[in-house]
């Protein structure tokens, strides 16, 4: 009975053992994963902040087409 005890008790710790490992092997595959993406974000939000601007620039230009074109109608009824 206390053999059959021990190795019960050895084949549960190896369990625990193999459970750990891979415990171990997915988070540093998922910590890979975030680290990789926390790495890209500086370049992605530099990206969007030039895509942002060439769209804000792009707006204000023709927003002053349009502001010049309402002053050319008021300056023609006057």
């Amino acid at each position: 009975m206390n053999d059959n005890v021990q190795t019960a008790m050895f084949e549960i710790l190896k369990k625990v053992q193999a459970d750990l490992t891979f415990f171990r092997v997915e988070t540093n595959d998922r910590f890979a994963v975030l680290e990789d993406l926390v790495r890209k974000q500086p370049r992605d939000t530099a990206g969007l902040l030039v895509m942002a601007k060439s769209v804000t620039g792009n707006f204000a230009e023709e927003l002053a087409a349009i502001e010049e074109r309402v002053a050319a109608l008021e300056a023609r009824t006057r």
